[in-house]
Order: C-alpha cells, then sequence, then structure tokens
C-alpha cells in the first residue's frame, strides 16, 4: 500500500506562482513511476508531469516550459513547481503513484485556482 498527501494549493493571480508538494508514505520502495494530474470543472482528469524512478519527466504541452517535476526521495516528497500561472491551471490536482505491479495510487487532491 502507497498512501499519498497533496499540499500547497491555493488561490492566485495570473503570472504567479505556487508549489504543491506530494507526501509519500507505506511501500514507497514498490513506486516505478509518480505523476501530477489535474481535472477542472466539467474536464476529464489529465496528465500534468511524469517521472520515472530513473528521474525521466515528460509534461504535457501546456505546461512545458512553466511546470518542472521533482523529487525528494530523502523527504518522500513529490513536488510540482508551478510558474507563470494562467487561469486555465485552475484544477484540482492529483499526485498518482504507480507501482512496479502496475498498481496505481492517488491523493485526495488540491485545488489550485488562478484568476486573471
Amino acid at each position: 500500500q502507497v498512501q499519498l498527501v497533496e499540499s500547497g494549493g491555493d488561490s492566485v493571480q495570473a503570472g504567479g506562482s505556487l508549489r504543491l508538494s506530494c507526501a509519500v508514505s507505506g511501500n514507497k520502495f514498490s513506486i516505478k513511476v509518480m505523476g501530477w494530474y489535474r481535472q477542472a470543472p466539467g474536464k476529464q482528469r489529465e496528465l500534468v508531469a511524469g517521472i520515472s524512478s530513473g528521474g525521466s519527466t515528460n509534461y504535457a504541452d501546456s505546461v512545458k516550459g512553466r511546470f518542472t517535476i521533482s523529487r525528494d526521495n530523502a523527504k518522500n516528497t513529490l513536488y510540482l513547481q508551478m510558474n507563470s500561472l494562467k487561469p486555465e491551471d485552475t484544477a484540482v490536482y492529483y499526485c498518482r503513484a504507480s507501482t512496479t505491479t502496475w498498481t496505481d495510487y492517488w491523493g485526495q487532491g488540491t485545488q489550485v485556482t488562478v484568476s486573471s
């Protein structure tokens, strides 16, 4: 079992920055891939950024150059640094962990609201 708890969501103005955190506990050694997803009202959940156990990263085209995913293994925490935020970034952001047996775990989500 893996437990994920997100934090850091807030309301900011366009152009601002936020850093989301995802605290990982449980059987963290089984995690193969982690990622940040978001879901806006009336829309499907979408991948924002992912990072593999080897450190390879990938980003949605809409956030490339603005968002950075990273992890601190010593602190068992996944981060998403979000800069130059836009109103269209408004969503609930979720942390996801996929294990070596391809079991997926999700956090409860954290709200990010960007006003123009």
